[in-house]
């Protein structure tokens, strides 16, 4: 947001007298560059702020069960899949890095989370899958989650929640495309 160098403007959609602290930075763009139309800030801005807040609120309860996020996204993506896994698919599935499933996926196989199984024909490929414990760990985490992430979307109405998440689905699909498309997809 701030550290973007981009601001706010005032332009459709700005809410720039919303009182968060992005209507502050809007406004702050608005008096030192008065002709700078920077109203994307008062979408990405707002995005990147909640992301944010969003993500330290909901990673509180994993903290507490002893798990960052990133080693519970691995488990996550091995329990939806239900199927073994390669490092190279956990890698696409959570956005990581090969250098980052590999570490994490070490930290679960030490947690006795993970299971490793070496390639039949490549023992250079190794296939990872969900322990019995990992599994019920996942199964029992997962409602526990999803009802904290409720409660942080309780101020917003039913129809305003679907909007929003019919709205940011728009914008996730068009991201992902210009990704592919830079990716040479």
């Amino acid at each position: 947001m701030e550290g973007t160098g981009t601001g706010g403007g005032t332009g459709p959609g700005d809410a720039g007298d919303a009182g968060d602290v992005v209507a502050r930075v809007l406004g702050q763009w608005q008096r030192v560059l008065p002709g700078l139309d920077t109203g994307p800030i008062g979408v990405i801005g707002r995005l990147t702020r909640c992301a944010a807040l969003l993500r330290q609120a909901s990673d509180a309860p994993l903290a507490h069960e002893g798990f960052s996020r990133a080693e519970f996204d691995i488990l996550s993506a091995l329990r939806r899949e239900d199927r073994e896994l390669t490092p190279g698919q956990l890698a696409r599935e959570t956005y990581a890095s090969g250098t980052a499933v590999t570490k994490r996926v070490r930290t679960l196989e030490e947690k006795g989370l993970v299971a490793r199984r070496p390639d039949d024909r490549d023992r250079r490929v190794a296939h990872l899958s969900l322990t019995a414990g990992g599994r019920e760990l996942v199964d029992r985490i997962m409602p526990e989650q999803i009802a904290y992430e409720r409660s942080l979307l309780s101020g917003l109405a039913d129809e305003q929640r679907d909007q929003l998440a019919q709205v940011l689905g728009e914008l996730l699909r068009l991201l992902e495309s210009r990704e592919g498309t830079r990716r040479g997809r």
